[in-house]
């Protein structure tokens, strides 16, 4: 391996370098910043460096670079391989970061649910309730009217805190 071809592979490295940062640790770097979403991102230059570097490196290996022109060949067979690879890299951290999520459930979403009481629910006091909520079960401290039986199930009737809901007992539908 020449020096040509270790200093193309250094160079697609520090690509490989800038798209971790870029990938795990982009945000930290934004302390003061506003939050622009201009034409070049880390994970594009990361994409175009390390493309570059890792073809050129490939190319002069093949080439068997041991002259200047050779070795020029060989960048530009790396930058024919960088600015695609830039390309999709950019098309795909912004896809990643502007990807739709669904939004985050509240105390609302918990009205209406139906559960099963895990721990026994006393008059007067509170028992464990669990419900899917957001495609999770979730355990809920509860209360009720009337006791309810461990196991039993129930429909939730009010939300008054995050944690805990107010509810009735259910007949099992099966």
């Amino acid at each position: 391996m020449d020096t040509a071809t270790i200093v193309f592979l250094v160079i697609g490295g520090i690509g490989v370098v800038l798209l971790a940062a870029g990938l795990l640790g982009g945000e930290l770097l934004h302390f003061g910043h506003p939050d622009v979403d201009g034409p070049v991102s880390l994970e594009m230059v990361a994409g175009f460096v390390g493309a570059f570097g890792f073809g050129a490196a490939i190319a002069n290996e093949l080439l068997g670079g041991n002259t200047p022109a050779l070795i020029a060949g060989a960048a530009g067979a790396g930058l024919v391989a960088a600015v695609p690879t830039a390309w999709l890299a950019l098309r795909l951290a912004r896809a990643a970061r502007d990807m739709r999520t669904d939004a985050t459930p509240t105390r609302d979403d918990l009205v209406g649910s139906l559960g099963v009481v895990v721990t026994r629910i006393p008059a007067g006091g509170y028992g464990e309730v669990r419900i899917h909520l957001g495609g999770q079960q979730v355990k809920l401290s509860a209360r009720a009217a009337a006791p309810i039986p461990l196991g039993a199930s129930v429909f939730v009737v009010e939300a008054p805190s995050d944690t805990s809901v107010f509810v009735e007992e259910t007949q099992d539908i099966q």
